[in-house]
């Protein structure tokens, strides 16, 4: 079975203040194990090899963003759970110098988690580069979410819809028809993102 998911540069997750996130292989172990999955029934689920699996897993190799994703999908846990803070608090600071950060291939887009993902909510900052997308293809997960533009121009693609949105304009939606975000601009946009519950 090839890696039908992996699309180049890998995942890379980073903190501004000098801080280092979990290795996400050790993370990823982690929730399989305590799935009761074998390396080979995690690899069927998300349609990648094996070997890509193990490799991950011994911090040999990094993933995409988009086979990460799709990891959380077959583990059925939110992307950046991969990348938690082990310390949890009811009432937590996300200091702006010390967000975890997540590029895309190529780098067209760049999430920073401005949520301690401890919660039932995730909200994410993203940047997206000019001419691009925050995925080749519209996905689906099971959550809600909520955007809202404080930089550029958006255009919200969901279930074949298209909305464009300006600075200050929000969009609202469910994450279980096919989305996407698309930016068809010169100039990069930046955009808050709420989901609840967290998800791939």
């Amino acid at each position: 079975m090839t890696d039908q998911h992996s699309d180049g540069d890998p995942v890379r997750p980073s903190s501004d203040g000098g801080g280092v996130p979990p290795g996400i292989g050790d993370r990823i172990r982690a929730i399989r194990l305590s799935r009761d999955l074998s390396i080979r029934d995690l690899a069927a689920r998300a349609g990648v090899s094996t070997g890509l699996i193990s490799q991950v897993e011994r911090g040999i190799n990094d993933p995409s963003l988009q086979t990460a994703r799709a990891i959380a999908k077959a583990l059925q846990t939110p992307l950046f759970d991969f990348f938690q803070d082990p310390d949890r608090s009811e009432v937590a600071v996300v200091r702006a110098d010390r967000r975890m950060s997540l590029k895309s291939p190529h780098g067209d887009i760049t999430y920073q988690r401005i949520s301690p993902g401890s919660g039932s909510l995730e909200m994410l900052e993203g940047r997206l580069e000019p001419h691009s997308a925050s995925s080749e293809d519209a996905w689906s997960h099971p959550s809600e979410e909520c955007v809202v533009v404080t930089a550029g121009s958006l255009t919200v693609e969901v279930d074949g819809a298209v909305q464009r949105l300006a600075i200050g304009d929000s969009c609202y939606f469910n994450s279980r028809y096919p989305h996407r975000y698309v930016n068809g601009t010169d100039e990069p946009v930046r955009f808050v993102l709420a989901i609840t519950p967290p998800s791939y």
